[in-house]
């Protein structure tokens, strides 16, 4: 493999020529906040654990930064932007900073959450500065939908990345904590401060891990099902199980009795329950009964 030339990557004057070439500014709408420092996209990538017969997908990579430090890394990349500029714009950065790579490299002009398939071989890890509003739908859809995705980092929001890589009984531990769980090891890998952004956003970011499970928790319900539970577990995090499944399950006696098939407190909280734990839950659930239909006074006559 031929080495991408040293100055291929983007630095702070790279970046605003770039966006003020395009007529680009950051929009908070779609939670935009380019990476101007090239040390840091290469700390992304090492600590990626980036192979060089990796296959790797990317979300939002705006003007490039990260995108060209994952092809000197990586066998392939594909990233998937939603701008119409932004998308239009980097198969030309490519070409034009890293050539001998351009060819190792596609993009995907969609919404990340409507993405069902990718070109070229299947991706075997996911590196990306997700936009922070949609962060963990997206990074969700994706683990779920691309199954040969073995490992993941993830730069969120440092709240976002807490609440991920939470265990269980944490004071932050709830619905992102237990869905990511479903697919992956989960744990924080790092910080990253707010000046290698243009522009700096109002909060700090962090970075998150995600080795996918050799196998999804062994369990005879359904992902949906489990994550019923989850949902209807969280919603209303104060209450008790019994309490807070009660329309999950259909009544409140209903719950207790699936919680205590399961092994679970009736009187414990989402917040206390492994994803295991959700899942036994899940399969205990009693089938709801069909109402009988009323009588007419005709035919009860």
């Amino acid at each position: 493999m031929t080495s991408p030339a040293s100055d291929a990557l983007l630095g702070p004057a790279d970046v605003r020529e770039l966006a003020d070439a395009l007529g680009v500014r950051p929009t908070k709408q779609r939670g935009q906040n380019f990476v101007i420092d090239a040390n840091t996209v290469r700390r992304i990538v090492r600590t990626a654990e980036v192979r060089p017969d990796d296959v790797v997908v990317e979300v939002g990579p705006g003007l490039g930064s990260l995108t060209l430090a994952l092809l000197e890394a990586a066998d392939r990349v594909t990233a998937v932007e939603i701008d119409d500029v932004l998308a239009a714009a980097l198969p030309t950065t490519v070409a034009a900073r890293m050539p001998e790579r351009a060819e190792r490299f596609a993009l995907v002009h969609s919404d990340a959450m409507h993405v069902t398939e990718l070109p070229g071989p299947a991706p075997t890890a996911l590196v990306a500065n997700l936009p922070y509003n949609v962060a963990v739908p997206v990074l969700l859809h994706m683990l779920e939908t691309f199954p040969s995705i073995e490992r993941t980092l993830v730069m969120v929001q440092s709240e976002v990345a807490d609440r991920l890589a939470a265990p269980p009984g944490s004071k932050v531990y709830g619905v992102p904590s237990v869905k990511a769980n479903w697919y992956a090891r989960v744990k924080r890998a790092g910080a990253i401060g707010r000046t290698v952004f243009w522009p700096a956003p109002n909060v700090d970011s962090g970075l998150v891990s995600l080795v996918r499970r050799s196998e999804p928790p062994r369990t005879t319900a359904s992902r949906r099902e489990v994550f019923a539970v989850v949902d209807a577990a969280f919603a209303q995090r104060r209450k008790t199980l019994r309490a807070a499944l009660a329309g999950w399950a259909g009544s409140a006696a209903a719950a207790e009795a699936a919680l205590v098939a399961a092994g679970v407190s009736p009187q414990a909280r989402g917040e206390s329950l492994t994803v295991e734990e959700f899942a036994r839950i899940a399969e205990h659930k009693q089938p709801e009964r069909p109402e009988k239909p009323e009588q007419s006074e005709e035919s009860a006559a």
